[in-house]
């Protein structure tokens, strides 16, 4: 067995053990002696289901926007990428604790994020709604949704709604799938929008023919965060360079390259 080998053997086996038994709640934070610039290896979550079009898991093929991106720039700066599949609710503090060391995130989406580092942004994730072709929406302000019944993500929060929802002035309906917010919409007349980010609503009717022509999406957007990569702190200089080669994607036309094979 190879020393990377047993490198990988032990981090699995040690990560099976700590999600098992949440023992990292009492850990303390890993050391620099141990960080990605050490050892090259990228220790990437890319959650179990993964967020197409963003990191999209086809058995064990990894693809979509951050994966081709941060593959590219990995292979400039000489690291390799081990992808780890950690539920949201975990990755948190297993990227705090060191046991992974990225993981895609907006800063808005995190709840303590001076606890970590993070790139500049790769993508933006534009919440947007979708309708049926066949109505008329608009979106201006959160007025515009008054006595209108929105499908939306289950557990999902939408800061800028919660006065419509709260004094039900609008009504949401919530999903667990990103597909089913648009199968609800299209099956059913008590629909009016549906909320989504406009990527994974493009990637979605994309890759299901029946839904092509049957939606659009509002030009305005309900919210508009920068995706990133979520690093744990002693990996300063690996951020600072993936933030060079990453300015050098922009400006070389690669990233547009990129995003236009996943819209």
């Amino acid at each position: 067995m190879s020393a990377l080998s047993r490198h990988f053997q032990a981090f699995f086996a040690t990560a099976a053990m700590l999600l098992a038994t949440e023992a990292w709640a009492n850990e303390t934070p890993v050391s620099e002696s141990a960080a990605t610039e050490v050892d090259g290896i990228l220790r990437l979550n890319v959650s179990p289901k993964g967020y197409p079009p963003y990191l999209i898991i086809d058995d064990d093929r990894m693809s979509g926007i951050i994966w081709d991106v941060v593959a590219r720039i990995s292979e400039q700066l000489q690291y390799q990428i081990a992808p780890i599949k950690i539920p949201r609710k975990r990755v948190d503090e297993l990227v705090y604790k060191g046991y992974v060391d990225a993981t895609p995130r907006a800063i808005e989406w995190t709840q303590e994020p001076d606890r970590f580092l993070f790139t500049d942004p790769i993508v933006n994730v534009e919440e947007v709604f979708f309708y049926p072709a066949g109505k008329e929406f608009q979106f201006q302000t959160p007025m515009d949704l008054e006595a209108k019944t929105i499908v939306t993500h289950l557990g999902y929060r939408y800061p800028a709604l919660r006065q419509m929802f709260d004094h039900g002035l609008a009504q949401r309906f919530d999903v667990n799938d990103d597909v089913d917010l648009f199968r609800y919409l299209l099956d059913s007349d008590r629909f009016d929008a549906a909320i989504a980010d406009r990527l994974v609503g493009q990637w979605i009717i994309r890759n299901h023919p029946s839904m092509d022509g049957m939606l659009k999406a509002t030009a305005n957007s309900l919210s508009d965060y920068g995706f990133r990569l979520m690093v744990r702190r002693d990996l300063d200089g690996f951020v600072a360079a993936f933030n060079d080669k990453l300015a050098e994607l922009k400006a070389s036309g690669e990233l547009e390259q990129i995003l236009s094979a996943y819209r």
